[in-house]
């Protein structure tokens, strides 16, 4: 088939984002009577699930410090919920497990979503906390934990059997996909900040709007879009900060513990909730009793059968290159500089023996291949979701994307001319309003 000259609606990345919003618009234009899939053309430089969506943990979860990234959980679950099997969604629960330096903050989750309906139960207490986690894994032996957020709602999903679901879904509605394809930059109308074309290394295809949701290379399209580099920012205490870099990359932290998936099966033989960590209680080796840290960390992991083992990571850390300097491809395992390094496999091994006895010794088991990726951070770690040049809509989910598959469809509806909400709170304008997004005491930036 030709290289199209022209579609009303150009998405950029066949990931999370893009396949979504394609879902949501094609629903959208079918049922107004307005067009079709065939209106909408997909373009991804490599192939689906080839990004982060492709080596995504799958984890969906609403335990978030920010009430604006919970009531945007909330509507995603909805969404994973709607076809849990045709997405390869399994709705097992997500726990989020804590020592007392962060009792308060999660407290404040539960409180928060009980008011927005979201099923959750919280125990506080170290003797109770300890009680309801051997009620689930009689080996549970994590020392310090005085408090757990039982999410009822969430769990996880295989990730690229759900790109291809999401794939099959778009392409019989009618869109396009078309992979191989390399987006070099945009063209304006003349004497209008709009988009007329999308310029690519295939040719140039005319279009009415744009959606961009490409993970990591958010800050190569925000370049392309003649965005600024730094901004000034209002922090939440109103000092404004100058020559504030727009984009930040952090190094996730994942890897597999290459186990029989049934080993953590729990008390009952089921498969258990998501475990999340995070304590400050001494973490020592599982190999030789070494102390490993002594300061706040965190694990998540659960038992994929997709991954063949026990799957899970850590808290990333910052890539330390110029931020015009980080070199985005080759993407993920395939990185010859950001993969999930040594001491990470070591830590995470030892954790997840620090949280149950199944886990000593084992790890000799862990899966040596590379694994993770870089993830494209804003100022304050949460996604800019906004509109720019009249015309172009864009997804910059700083690394919250797999879980927030609500996203794309809220763009989508947008779009069609109708404001979400949700989105208010994730506009860019808010870097110079100083409407940040609050930050718990959770080691990772992004909870």
């Amino acid at each position: 088939m030709a290289f199209p000259e022209h579609s009303k609606y150009v998405i950029i990345g066949a990931g999370i984002h893009g396949m979504s919003s394609a879902w949501r618009l094609a629903e959208r234009l079918k049922e107004s009577g307005k067009g079709s899939g065939e209106d909408i053309v997909i373009l991804e430089k490599s192939g689906i699930a080839a990004g982060a969506s492709g080596v995504a943990c799958g984890v969906v979860r609403n335990n978030y410090f920010q009430p604006a990234m919970r009531k945007l959980m909330a509507h995603s679950v909805d969404i994973w919920e709607s076809d849990p099997e045709g997405l390869s969604y399994h709705p097992v629960g997500y726990m989020q497990i804590s020592s007392e330096s962060m009792r308060d903050d999660v407290g404040s989750i539960y409180e928060q979503q009980q008011a927005i309906g979201y099923e959750s139960v919280f125990i506080e207490g170290e003797q109770k906390s300890t009680e309801y986690m051997k009620g689930i894994f009689n080996d549970w032996q994590a020392q310090g934990i005085t408090s757990v957020l039982h999410e009822k709602r969430g769990g996880y999903s295989n990730q690229t059997k759900t790109m291809y679901a999401l794939a099959d879904k778009v392409e019989a509605m009618g869109v396009r996909i078309i992979t191989g394809v390399t987006v070099k930059g945009f063209v304006t109308e003349n004497g209008s900040g709009a988009v007329s074309a999308v310029e690519t290394d295939k040719g140039n295809i005319s279009c009415e709007q744009v959606i961009v949701g490409a993970g990591p290379w958010a800050r190569d399209f925000w370049d392309m879009l003649d965005m600024p580099k730094q901004i000034t920012l209002k922090d939440l205490q109103g000092k404004t900060h100058d020559g504030v870099d727009m984009w930040r990359f952090w190094q996730l932290e994942e890897g597999v513990l290459q186990v029989d998936p049934s080993v953590m099966m729990d008390n009952d033989g089921n498969m258990p909730p998501v475990i999340h960590v995070d304590t400050d209680a001494t973490l020592y080796s599982t190999v030789d009793g070494s102390k490993v840290t002594d300061e706040m960390w965190g694990i998540y992991y659960k038992p994929d059968w997709h991954f063949n083992g026990i799957q899970g990571g850590a808290s990333p850390y910052k890539v330390d290159t110029p931020v015009d300097e980080v070199a985005i491809d080759p993407y993920g395992p395939s990185s010859p500089e950001f993969v999930a390094s040594a001491e990470f496999a070591h830590m995470w091994v030892s954790a997840l023996a620090h949280c149950q006895a199944r886990f000593e010794g084992t790890m000799p088991k862990y899966h040596k291949e590379s694994s993770g990726g870089i993830g494209c951070f804003t100022p304050d770690s949460f996604p800019v979701i906004d509109h720019f040049r009249e015309n172009v809509a864009m997804i910059a989910d700083s690394n919250h994307g797999w879980k927030m598959i609500g996203v794309g469809h809220l763009i989508a509806d947008e779009i069609l001319g109708e404001k979400q909400e949700l989105l208010e709170p994730f506009r860019f304008s808010r870097f110079a309003e100083g409407k940040l997004h609050p930050v718990s005491n959770s080691p990772y930036p992004w909870s």
